[in-house]
């Protein structure tokens, strides 16, 4: 049977961002991927429902260009996840975990500066306590670009390297799909910033392109 992934993510785009050059590699190889978004993604901005709906559209093309089976949305509020009982979050994730069964789970890192990052990931780990009969084995946390790198100290550390080589233009194609999200360079949550960090990942471990993680668990 199929090794089954779940991205658990904040915001629409935090997927792209964090982690689909190694989704879109391993749904090559064969695993099965869905995705949880959890927030909406846009009232922290001032912007209405024409723009969420918008998003909406957005989120079901990038996903869909890698394969990812399903997404499922949640309307958390956008950058204020801290005023919102931590269970409540809890219980989302943990419904859409028993209806996939992931083997895998992709989330946030804690230290990001976002707090609905830190929050999710936070959640997540709530949700899968290593109880005798979960079904989660490992559990990875991605770098988002204009939050991670933009608190200090800085923290993340990787100890997980993907080979994206091959999938580095899936990314880049599926990130083009949230035409709303997209900035201009320098800001690094652009075509050339994402690009650029995948390269500066790859020089650290000689390869062209890398997707770079942290390990919170691993069972083997």
């Amino acid at each position: 049977m199929n090794k089954k992934i779940l991205i658990v993510a904040a915001h629409p785009d935090d997927e792209v961002l964090g982690c689909f050059g190694t989704v879109a590699r391993l749904i090559k190889e064969g695993y099965e991927a869905y995705t949880l978004i959890l927030g909406e993604g846009k009232t922290s901005r001032g912007e209405g429902e024409k723009e969420i709906a918008l998003l909406q559209k957005e989120i079901k093309k990038a996903n869909e260009y890698i394969g990812i089976k399903k997404v499922f949305t949640e309307k958390f509020p956008d950058n204020s996840f801290d005023s919102i009982p931590l269970l409540d979050i809890v219980k989302k994730i943990v419904q859409t975990k028993e209806k996939i069964k992931p083997d895998i789970i992709f989330t946030h890192y804690k230290n990001d500066l976002n707090i609905d990052h830190q929050i999710t990931y936070k959640a997540v780990i709530t949700a899968t306590r290593p109880m005798k009969d979960e079904c989660v084995k490992e559990i990875y946390s991605f770098e988002i670009l204009s939050s991670t790198e933009w608190n200090y100290p800085l923290s993340f550390s990787p100890d997980v390297f993907f080979d994206i080589t091959d999938t580095i233009d899936l990314k880049i194609a599926a990130i083009k799909k949230y035409k709303s999200e997209l900035c201009k360079y320098p800001h690094p949550r652009s075509l050339k910033g994402i690009r650029l960090n995948a390269q500066y990942h790859g020089i650290r471990v000689g390869k062209k392109y890398i997707e770079a993680f942290k390990s919170v668990r691993i069972i083997k």
